[in-house]
This record gives structure tokens, C-alpha cells and sequence, in this order.
């Protein structure tokens, strides 16, 4: 069989001039079997969806302390937040005392409540009957980069 390049430059449509057109281009009916991969094909990973509970109560933090490095919550981790969780002893919270953020371990007693870090370097803060505090949330999932 020998190639003719004339009927090649017909096939094609294109012979490089700038009046081409998308029309002129032969098409190919083509069908085939997908990848053997597709069958075990999922979608793909919402982090929105797998982290977070409730979305319009679930707030982002950024950290800026190593009071809890023990809890595995280091300096510029981003901390999940969930507001709609009752807060129970032994969750790591974000509360806000006298006006201030903090991440601590809710440490709840018969009489009393008292934040712990998770570093020596911080003492644990009780929480006195006039100080001004409140739970504003419950601790779900920490983002940490390696």
C-alpha cells in the first residue's frame, strides 16, 4: 500500500490556513472499554464532610500557644470547633476567661472547674466563682502539618 499525501491533506481538513474552521475536522466514532481502575473508582475526599458535624456551628482556630503540645496540638495547628457539643470533663476545649481564648482539658468536679494544659510549663487554671467564663466549644479534629 502506498501513501499518498494528497489524500492524507484531504482527510485531515487542515492545511494551515487561518480561514479553518472547527467543522472541517474529520471525526472519529470512537468506543472502548474504561479503565480496569474504574470499576474501584470513589469520589473523592470531602474534608468538610468527613471533619465536620455540624456545620453551622463548626468554627476553625489557629494556635498560637504550646499549652497543650501533650494533647498532640502544636503552634499553628488549626483546631475544629464544634459550638453545638455539651462540653464534658475531659474534652479539650476553647473556653474564654476574663475575655481571653485559651485551649485547655476541662477538668469538671462536684464543685468545681479547672482548665489543664497539656505542658509543665503551664499551670492549671481554676476557675474561680466571679471570673468571667464560658465553654465556647468542644475540640473535634486538630489539622496539624508535618
Amino acid at each position: 500500500m502506498e501513501f499518498q499525501e494528497e489524500a492524507y491533506e484531504q482527510k485531515t481538513g487542515y492545511t494551515g490556513a487561518k480561514t479553518y474552521q472547527s467543522g472541517q475536522v474529520v471525526q472519529a466514532n470512537a468506543t472502548g472499554f474504561g479503565a480496569a481502575s474504574d470499576d474501584f473508582m470513589e469520589r473523592g475526599i470531602d474534608l468538610n464532610e468527613q471533619l465536620i458535624r455540624n456545620k453551622p456551628a463548626s468554627f476553625f482556630f489557629r494556635v498560637n500557644s504550646d499549652a497543650m503540645l501533650g494533647a498532640g496540638i502544636h503552634i499553628g495547628d488549626t483546631l475544629i470547633v464544634d459550638r453545638s457539643i455539651q462540653a464534658r470533663s475531659g474534652n479539650v476545649v476553647v473556653a474564654v476567661l476574663n475575655g481571653e481564648f485559651l485551649v485547655r482539658r476541662l477538668q469538671v468536679q462536684e464543685h468545681s472547674i479547672s482548665l489543664l494544659p497539656e505542658n509543665k510549663k503551664y499551670g492549671s487554671i481554676q476557675v474561680a466563682q466571679l471570673s468571667d467564663y464560658s465553654t465556647w466549644g468542644v475540640v473535634t479534629f486538630v489539622i496539624h502539618a508535618l
